[in-house]
């Protein structure tokens, strides 16, 4: 009734993109890359750790390393320099020792963050040059005008009342 290829299409479509997960008892040594799919560690990693998406360390968890990840959440241990443009959450068993750059910080209630926590500076904005009202209307003439009443010399007008000179 319904062909292989239908059923693992829709299959697919509902459960979104799928999760990775590193199993307790895993050893995994160099880097990790997982795009924007959510990665769960149980086991061990020694290396890199790069995505896109949200990073889960298990209770069973240890990384030691670079982790760089849009979502940090820690149960486990984590040992390194980690980059987190989201939220780093340091859950109630999680261990995190090392230096972090992130965008926002939860640590629940028996929670570890032994290091330093940097927020990066936000981009450089150029403010506008700000307008500078003149000190009064008066206008300047130019020199040698008809309309001033000098020879040469500037002579300062009110707007719409003329030099004084025709009136």
């Amino acid at each position: 009734m319904f062909s292989r290829m239908t059923t693992k299409g829709a299959l697919k479509s509902a459960a979104g993109p799928a999760a990775t997960c590193l199993g307790e008892g895993t050893h995994w040594q160099g880097e990790v890359r997982t795009g924007t799919g959510d990665l769960r560690v149980e086991g061990t990693v020694e290396g890199t750790i790069l995505s896109e998406g949200h990073v889960t360390i298990a209770p069973t968890g240890v990384v030691k390393g670079a982790i760089h990840a849009q979502r940090l959440s820690v149960l486990g241990r984590i040992e390194g320099a980690f980059k987190v443009s989201g939220c780093l959450e340091i859950l109630g068993t999680g261990w995190v020792e090392g230096d972090v750059e992130l965008g926002t910080l939860v640590v629940d209630q028996g929670g570890t963050l032994q290091g330093s926590c940097t927020h990066p500076a936000p981009p450089e904005v150029k403010e506008p040059v700000p307008f500078v009202p003149r000190r009064d209307d008066r206008v300047l003439e130019r020199p040698g005008h008809p309309a001033s009443g000098t020879h040469g010399q500037p002579d300062l007008i009110q707007p719409g009342r003329g030099s004084g000179w025709m009136k």
